[in-house]
């Protein structure tokens, strides 16, 4: 796919590499657009999609995602000029959870950083950032190709993860650390397994080239059979990110790039990334405006939130005890795992302490009419749910 053009990718969707094998399963016919390529939204039921991620495992094609390779003599400082986070620590054969900002210290995407091998990284982002990083190579000497469409990937999510991938034949995957890299030949090309993932459960992804993916999958799904290995759309994976307490660029923060206003974009301390934020580093991108933020405090701050009731409250206001508007949810579900009906929310700071109670604005409709209920809420420190097998190594066998 390397020589279509962009005017080309502009006009069209395309499928997957998986597509032979994930358009059979889509029972439902939910497919959606993500950037370039055909999305399954939900295969056969979300419910059991889901059940899948939480107690089997669930497998998402991750093609879509964007994946830029850098490589060259200046990667590494380039990579520290732009991230916020200290990337002299990441050693090859490691990933980290990273954020970059504009001069004004306003989150431009957060995404993954994988130190493939010496010198060769590759940024993957929910949203395409090559001519943010392009512009923020001049001066370097770095080499920056995206290679989105030459790589096949795939999510490998839940308990029974681990005991499918030995079962292929994986040897050694179970001593994989979270973030950790190992390769492994298969079909005569090089597999990379990262022990990563975007549920907040034990799990595995896969990045090979995309004349292996038909073979990839045939055999993951094999050595998964007696593992209730289930195919998982978009639907399902956004319920388990939420309950992970993982953010979604466009949802839960606007990309500093994309706002018309600059009020509504964010910091990383406004959406509680601070621990992302390295100042001692001598420069990165909006590190002078993150500076004075630290010093002066946030507009906003993030929250997780504890709501009464089991009615979801999707895009809800959050409210003071006098009903003035506080803060708003970006995300929201009943959560089986957590059995507890929870949000992510951005608040008007200094609301979002814990111990404090407030009121979520919840609409609802039952027999053709809508309801308002003001359902009591209250922020919640950690996150909703989290497995022992998401952080334990050796991994489990289930």
């Amino acid at each position: 796919m390397k020589n279509l053009t962009k005017e080309h990718f502009r006009t069209h969707v395309y499928p997957s590499p998986f597509h032979s094998r994930t358009e059979p399963l889509n029972e439902l016919r939910q497919w959606g657009r993500w950037k370039d390529y055909m999305s399954a939204d939900a295969y056969a039921d979300v419910s059991l999609e889901y059940f899948a991620a939480r107690n089997t495992c669930g497998v998402f094609d991750l093609t879509a995602m964007t994946k830029h390779l850098i490589s060259g003599p200046d990667a590494l400082p380039f990579l520290d000029r732009l991230l916020t986070r200290d990337v002299n620590k990441l050693k090859p054969g490691r990933v980290f959870y990273c954020v970059w900002c504009n001069d004004d210290g306003r989150v431009i995407d957060d995404g993954t950083l994988f130190h493939i091998r010496e010198g060769v990284y590759r940024l993957c982002s929910q949203e395409p950032q090559i001519d943010w990083l392009m512009t923020c190579a001049i001066g370097f000497d770095v080499e920056i190709y995206e290679d989105t469409h030459d790589v096949a990937a795939l999510a490998v999510q839940g308990p029974t993860s681990c005991a499918i991938l030995k079962k292929m034949g994986l040897d050694g995957v179970e001593m994989l650390k979270p973030f950790d890299i190992k390769h492994y030949p298969f079909e005569g090309v090089e597999l990379m397994v990262s022990r990563t993932g975007y549920t907040g459960d034990l799990g595995y992804e896969f990045w090979i080239e995309n004349s292996r993916a038909e073979a990839l999958w045939d055999r993951l799904f094999a050595a998964g059979e007696d593992y209730g290995i289930t195919p998982m759309g978009g639907e399902a994976l956004d319920l388990v990110r939420i309950e992970a307490g993982f953010l979604l660029a466009a949802v839960d923060f606007l990309p500093a790039n994309e706002a018309i206003r600059p009020d509504r974009s964010r910091s990383p301390f406004e959406l509680g990334l601070g621990w992302l934020v390295h100042l001692k580093k001598p420069h990165f991108n909006g590190r002078r405006a993150l500076i004075e933020e630290k010093r002066n405090g946030s507009r906003f701050n993030f929250v997780r939130l504890d709501i009464d009731g089991n009615k979801p409250a999707e895009h809800s206001f959050i409210l003071d005890k006098r009903e003035e508007i506080i803060g708003i949810v970006t995300s929201a579900m009943w959560s089986p795992s957590a059995k507890a009906n929870i949000a992510l929310a951005s608040m008007n700071a200094p609301y979002g302490k814990l111990g404090e109670e407030y009121l979520a604005e919840v609409y609802y409709q039952r027999e053709l009419k809508w309801f308002r209920v003001l359902a009591p809420c209250r922020p919640i420190e950690g996150i909703f749910y989290k497995p022992p097998q998401r952080t334990m190594t050796p991994a489990p066998n289930y």
